[in-house]
């Protein structure tokens, strides 16, 4: 486990430690607080990923460019991480339907971003 996971896997559990110390009132604003360190935590891979494609000058290594297999594991990865407490929360609080609504936008994420992908390859091929 890299330092970026084992450092979300630590907000993560203070986020559910804090939820049980605090109450379901909570809920939205310690979910909020997470999605956004968790959205930091993916902005600034992107970010070094794009400069060490900057520094491979542009040869495309393993991880570099748009729609790479880098990107896409990352995105793939993020988007389980969130699943767990998204999940966890929404079958306490809605029993199978509030699951099968959070997974249904975790799959509506994921589609959206392939489609942003591949708009995105298309339009650099072009």
């Amino acid at each position: 486990m890299d330092a970026h996971a084992r450092e979300l896997k630590k907000e993560l559990d203070a986020t559910l430690d804090a939820r049980r110390e605090l109450g379901p009132e909570y809920e939205a604003a310690l979910v909020d607080s997470f999605v956004e360190k968790v959205d930091t935590q993916v902005r600034r891979r992107l970010a070094e990923e794009r400069l060490l494609a900057a520094r491979d000058g542009g040869r495309g290594g393993p991880g570099a460019g748009d729609g790479s297999f880098g990107e896409r594991f990352g995105f793939a990865i993020i988007t389980l991480v969130l699943a767990v407490p998204l999940s966890a929360i929404a079958a306490a609080q809605a029993h199978l339907a509030g699951l099968l609504v959070a997974w249904a936008g975790i799959v509506g994420v994921n589609f959206i971003h392939a489609g942003g992908l591949r708009r995105r390859n298309r339009d650099a091929s072009a």
